[in-house]
């Protein structure tokens, strides 16, 4: 007997009335989650510099290793904090990763090293993850109809606090310095706090949801699926690793193109923007689109038409060439995430769909770990070209993977 014959409502069902404000919230959380956390790019190896670090090059390291140290966390812990959210409810993790961000983002200002520093920032890596709770809440309460819409508009929002970050942290520290930064940023994600533990609610009974149903529609998935969550979670890193290949040379390549070199940054951040920029314009809508022909048909799609605008990347001849092809592919790749989320969402059963959304997480932040190194080595040793080359490839490879598997789920 099903949960709807004996007359129990499922998780999703309980909190239909909650979706929309929690949602609300959640955007509003992860923008500024991620607006604090990447607002210190500007001003990063400045800080490093504060610290003692003193030679140029030892300056870049540090600062690389300080910035994606955040991610390793991060990456490293989602599955555990699903697992947990699965236990005992996903606001608690919500309210945990808000307030843990806010006191390590204020505590970064009061460092006094180097090993402080980088500690701290992996801290908020392994206690925070706002955004990926958020996809956990979203993903698990939003109507099944609603859900890729829904995912996009949270993609929005995390997305907008990537952008607007870099360009908040260009100003700021002039203002209140750039200790007083983090203290800044801090207190953004405390609001983020109040709002989540005030205003979400959430319906979760753990004697309900934390048993396997007995449906025997749903009894036969978990084998069926395993094939098909383990391309999701391939695809789900290929898009961050996509996003993420050409960033460490970016500056590079543009020097290359013949800007001038007091130009160089500025062109360079125009051209990291405009991937995120043409993802917010998209994400709702190609969300929107999977939920009405489906989430499989908009991930092959969108991994197809981001291998295809990758390709003329490598043929540019002026900055601006560049930056309009990577506002497309940023529109392309906006598709990718919320779909995926969706379809995992809806290929596990309720009582493992936490954990299984923070492999997910973590599949995507070990994609932006590993693209700048495969970009690098690339660029290093063979040409900033090729980088074009090898990643639409492998894009390519996950179309195809991601056409198989649903050949297969069909048949």
């Amino acid at each position: 007997m099903n949960q709807q014959a004996a007359g129990v409502l499922s998780y999703a069902e309980r909190n239909a009335p909650y979706w929309r404000r929690n949602l609300f919230v959640c955007v509003f959380g992860s923008f500024t989650t991620l607006l604090s956390l990447s607002m210190l790019l500007p001003f990063l190896p400045l800080y490093v510099e504060q610290l003692g670090v003193r030679t140029p090059s030892a300056i870049v390291q540090w600062s690389g290793v300080a910035f994606g140290a955040t991610f390793f966390g991060t990456a490293i812990t989602a599955p555990l904090w699903g697992r947990l959210a699965d236990r005992y409810g996903r606001k608690p993790m919500l309210v945990r990763a808000a307030l843990g961000m806010a006191v390590v983002m204020s505590l970064i200002g009061l460092v006094h090293n180097l090993t402080e520093l980088v500690v701290l920032r992996l801290m908020a890596g392994l206690i925070g993850g706002y955004a990926s709770a958020s996809i956990v809440m979203v993903g698990t309460q939003v109507p099944r109809e609603r859900s890729g819409w829904a995912l996009g508009v949270l993609s929005t929002g995390a997305l907008a606090g990537n952008l607007v970050g870099p360009l908040v942290g260009g100003f700021l520290p002039t203002w209140v310095g750039i200790r007083g930064t983090f203290f800044v940023g801090g207190a953004i994600i405390a609001v983020a706090a109040i709002l989540t533990i005030f205003v979400v609610r959430e319906n979760f009974d753990r004697a309900i949801d934390t048993r396997k149903r007995t449906n025997p529609g749903v009894a036969s998935l978990p084998s069926v699926n395993r094939g098909v969550i383990a391309v999701l979670l391939v695809t789900a890193m290929m898009v961050l690793l996509a996003n993420m290949s050409i960033e460490p040379i970016i500056t590079v390549f543009i020097e290359e193109l013949g800007v001038a070199g007091d130009h160089v940054s500025r062109m360079a951040g125009i051209v990291m923007a405009a991937s995120a920029f043409g993802s917010m314009l998209t994400a709702a809508r190609l969300g929107a689109l999977a939920d009405r022909i489906g989430s499989a048909r908009v991930i092959i799609g969108c991994l197809a038409a981001t291998a295809v605008v990758l390709v003329p990347q490598a043929f540019v001849t002026q900055w601006w060439q560049l930056a309009i092809l990577r506002g497309l592919m940023g529109m392309s790749l906006a598709g990718l995430l919320p779909s995926i989320a969706k379809e995992v969402r809806h290929a596990v059963a309720d009582h493992n769909s936490g954990k299984t959304l923070g492999f997910l997480q973590s599949a995507q932040f070990s994609g932006q770990v590993i693209g700048p190194l495969i970009g690098g080595q690339i660029g290093a040793h063979v040409s900033l070209r090729a980088v074009f080359f090898v990643t639409a490839a492998l894009l390519l490879v996950c179309a195809g993977l991601n056409g198989w598997t649903r050949r297969e789920t069909v048949r």
